[in-house]
């Protein structure tokens, strides 16, 4: 169905639920739509490449270069038929990431987190999901690691407001994963060392479905 672009989505501050969460859930579908439209895909940096080893920086500057780089990536998000994409991802050292991701109740989210924190968890929510876990910078491997299947993070959007996020499940091993891009951690960083030469040999073997910036 194509996009109304007279009542396209041009940003906002989202609602927030009674527990001060954005309900990142309300015109999901618009909101993507108009951030991909106003984009251009870039290509993946892929494991090997040093912006993706090393803490990203503060976004400091919430500006149009900014709102840019995050319609470019989620343009690169649909491309790339990911759930999720950090900054360091497309090559820009910025602690940003943007999600397209379904929870284990088929509800979407979609949102922006600038400068995000993982939130401890207090130890009745650290029940463990073992579930496969993939990335676009390792492509076409995929390994089961167990993470918390709660996760709450805190960050501001894209235009420099507070917020906070939450999400069970699969959601929550999204919002995890994009939060360790940006400090400089892959999901393959977190296998044991059989395990991520497994992961490396089946990128090596597979062919990305999408644009990659080759390591020199």
């Amino acid at each position: 169905m194509a996009q109304d672009t007279e009542q396209s989505y041009t940003g906002g501050v989202l609602p927030v639920d009674d527990e001060g969460f954005v309900i990142d859930t309300e015109d999901a579908e618009e909101r993507e739509t108009a951030y991909r439209e106003r984009g251009t895909s870039r290509p993946i940096t892929v494991v090997g490449n040093p912006v993706l080893h090393k803490e990203c920086k503060d976004v400091t500057a919430f500006d149009d270069e900014l709102a840019k780089l995050v319609d470019d990536m989620f343009a690169t998000q649909r491309v790339a038929q990911g759930v999720g994409v950090a900054a360091n991802q497309v090559g820009v050292d910025l602690k940003v990431f943007v999600y397209d991701c379904m929870d284990d109740e088929g509800v979407r989210h979609v949102g922006v987190v600038c400068n995000p924190v993982l939130q401890e968890l207090p130890a009745d929510r650290r029940s463990l999901d073992d579930s496969g876990e993939g990335c676009l910078s390792v492509p076409t491997a995929y390994a089961p690691l167990a993470r918390p299947d709660y996760a709450v993070v805190t960050g501001q959007d894209e235009q420099g407001n507070p917020i906070k996020v939450r999400g069970n499940g699969y959601f929550a091993r999204c919002l995890q994963h994009e939060t360790d891009h940006l400090y400089g951690y892959l999901y393959i960083d977190r296998l044991s060392k059989r395990e991520r030469k497994d992961a490396l040999r089946q990128m090596e073997e597979g062919t990305p479905r999408y644009p990659v910036v080759p390591n020199d």
